[in-house]
C-alpha cells in the first residue's frame, strides 16, 4: 500500500480546512493510506511515498516548524529523492510559503513535485475546497503510478 503524508500547520484553521480536503481527495484512490498530522520528524518522512505540506504564509515566509523540519532532514541526510511532493496553503496578501516549500522539495531533496502549489486567499470556500480535493486526488494518482 502506498502512503501519503499530509503535514500541515494552521493557526487560524484555514490551512487545516484545506488539509482535510486534500486528505479527503487522496483517500478516494484505492491502495493509498493517508496520514494527516500536525507534526512529523525527519526520520518519519522516509516512510511515505508522497509528502504534501500545508503551510500558511506569515510575514512572507513559511512557519518555523516546517522550516526546522526541512533543515533537520537536510542535516541528518534524509533522502526524499523521487518521492512525490506537493504544497498548499492559505495567505492574506503574499502567499510565498507553499512556493518556498516546493522549491526546497524540488531543489534540495530532489522530489518529484506537483507544480504550482495550491494557494487560497484567506478562508477556503467550496470551490477552494474542491481544488484541495483535486490536489489530493492528483497526488494519490501520481503515487499509484510511481513504481
Amino acid at each position: 500500500m502506498k502512503k501519503i503524508l499530509i503535514l500541515y500547520y494552521s493557526r487560524t484553521g484555514n490551512t487545516e480546512k484545506m488539509a482535510n480536503a486534500v486528505a479527503e481527495g487522496a483517500g478516494r484512490i484505492q491502495g493509498v493510506q493517508v496520514e494527516l498530522t500536525y507534526r512529523a520528524t525527519p526520520e518519519q518522512l522516509i516512510e511515505f511515498d508522497a509528502i504534501v505540506v500545508g503551510v500558511p504564509t506569515y510575514h512572507h515566509d513559511m512557519t518555523i516548524d516546517v522550516k526546522k523540519l526541512f533543515e533537520e532532514a537536510a542535516v541528518k541526510g534524509v533522502s526524499l529523492k523521487g518521492k512525490v511532493g506537493a504544497a498548499f496553503g492559505s495567505y492574506g496578501w503574499s502567499g510565498e510559503a507553499p512556493k518556498l516549500v516546493l522549491e526546497i522539495m524540488k531543489n534540495k531533496f530532489e522530489m518529484d513535485v506537483i507544480e504550482p502549489p495550491l494557494l487560497i486567499r484567506y478562508t477556503p470556500d467550496q470551490a477552494g475546497l474542491e481544488k484541495c480535493r483535486a490536489l489530493g486526488l492528483k497526488v494519490a494518482e501520481k503515487v499509484i503510478k510511481n513504481p
